[in-house]
């Protein structure tokens, strides 16, 4: 009806959106491939700006909180921080994240974009200068520089169309 491309969806995610955006795309069933009606449910990409990745000491302790429970077990911390989950089915990424991110410290996406490179997923990182957590309010020239940056990474895979 929408005349969607089922191999070009993808899924984005901001902060904690950024979390489970990540989660999609590191626990996923890949369907079965004998059914026509069953398609799997990875998305085809990612698209990340500041996100949750790490419930580890590098991670947002609010978030694992509010998911996990404030006495969550190492096991389950380990489970959902999303960077210790890459494989060489993850999808391809797009990170943004200011350095001067407080709340979500640009670590998060540096570890994400190392283990997706480690896994030899394609990944693109851009590391913004300022903007702390939320880019200014979501506007400015850094705002409009992730956009624009995540654009041409979309046309270098191919995902959307010149």
């Amino acid at each position: 009806k929408w005349k969607l491309n089922p191999k070009r969806i993808g899924i984005m995610g901001f902060s904690a959106g950024g979390h489970l955006a990540s989660t999609a795309g590191t626990y996923f069933d890949l369907g079965d491939k004998q059914a026509k009606e069953r398609l799997g449910n990875r998305p085809d990409f990612m698209i990340l700006v500041y996100p949750v990745i790490s419930f580890g000491t590098q991670g947002h302790r609010g978030s694992r909180d509010n998911l996990l429970g404030k006495a969550a077990s190492d096991e389950l911390i380990r489970r959902f921080s999303n960077h210790l989950q890459v494989s060489p089915n993850t999808p391809p990424a797009y990170l943004a994240h200011a350095v001067d991110d407080k709340p979500v410290p640009p670590a998060n996406s540096r570890m994400f974009h190392s283990a997706m490179k480690d896994a030899g997923r394609p990944c693109t990182y851009l590391e913004l200068p300022n903007g702390g957590h939320g880019l200014n309010g979501y506007k400015g020239p850094n705002w409009d520089a992730w956009q624009a940056g995540s654009i041409r990474w979309l046309l270098e895979l191919d995902l959307i169309p010149q």
